[in-house]
């Protein structure tokens, strides 16, 4: 207990001290920077601006409001980072989702680790923490790997080594970039998976590529029954969908056929189910790479 109190008393200190325009600490250089920086204080609000360089587009509104509602019960478990811009003017380099359920609140202050990082920094910081920690879609993750090479100017080596992937991982995200723009939309609104990407990617001709797109969807056809039909293109130069795909389909019954769906959407992947004549059946439910595998297991969690 004692500990914790005196957790809580160097925040106040530091916050104190930060809010004092004679210490407006700026650089790693100033006086009192090295009793802020490894830190955390809690900080106003509303000296708190976005981040421009955030990855993310997309925030869910119902979750949220699930993470407000537990931010409600147990507080900010994990203190958002932010860096110091001016007196009294920060900007978030992580954390955002904490920051917004916190405002949804109606708090006052959030515990924040508070940085000395200029704009190439920052961007790196906020771009790496978000790979490695939030649940990005596959496109949103590739962008953020394609700024890392275009802004920081880091070799897929660098970026494996600085995000803990693989650089084949890294190299498969970066191809779902070549993708015709509405497919990459597609992949983000969870309309297919990264693994229906992937399988595309090897289709050049982009009219080819939207046309085989619209089979999938129009089919809802399984990332191997769309490597099937995207082989038989090859071969014959016509898109054709493979038949037994259509007769899985015809074959499936009434009761499933009208509640899969439900599993497609929360799950965002074409969930597989199978039936056999006794009427026992298996779902399958497909992840496409450590951070998909991560987005389902948080899924079931959240469902308990």
């Amino acid at each position: 207990m004692a500990k914790a109190n005196k957790k809580q008393a160097l925040g106040r200190g530091l916050s104190a001290l930060l809010k004092d325009p004679e210490n407006n600490i700026q650089s790693a250089q100033d006086e009192g920077a090295d009793k802020v920086v490894g830190n955390i204080i809690e900080l106003d609000l509303d000296y708190i601006e976005v981040n421009p360089f955030q990855p993310r587009t997309n925030f869910n509104e119902e979750t949220l409001q699930e993470l407000a509602t537990s931010i409600k019960e147990l507080g900010v478990i994990q203190p958002i980072t932010v860096r110091k811009l001016e007196f009294n003017k920060y900007q978030l380099v992580s954390g955002e989702r904490r920051f917004r359920a916190s405002k949804l609140l109606g708090l006052e202050t959030i515990p924040a680790y508070v940085r000395i990082a200029n704009d190439q920094e920052s961007l790196e910081m906020a771009l790496v923490e978000n790979i490695q920690r939030q649940d990005l879609d596959p496109i949103e993750i590739a962008l953020s790997y394609q700024r890392l090479i275009d802004e920081i100017n880091l070799t897929q080596e660098q970026m494996s080594e600085r995000v803990g992937k693989k650089r084949s991982t890294i190299t498969n995200y970066l191809r779902l970039l070549k993708l015709d723009p509405i497919i990459q939309t597609g992949m983000r609104d969870g309309f297919i998976s990264m693994g229906h990407g992937r399988a595309l990617i090897s289709v050049e001709d982009t009219s080819t590529q939207l046309d085989i797109y619209g089979k999938v969807l129009e089919n809802e056809l399984s990332v191997r029954a769309t490597e099937t039909l995207i082989k038989n293109y090859n071969a014959t130069n016509e898109v054709t969908v493979p038949s037994k795909e259509k007769t899985n389909e015809e074959n499936t019954p009434k009761f499933i056929k009208k509640g899969i769906n439900v599993f497609s959407e929360y799950f965002g992947h074409k969930i597989d189910v199978k039936v056999s004549k006794n009427g026992k059946g298996k779902i399958t439910i497909p992840f496409h790479s450590e951070e998909d595998f991560n987005r389902i297991k948080k899924l079931i969690e959240g469902a308990k």
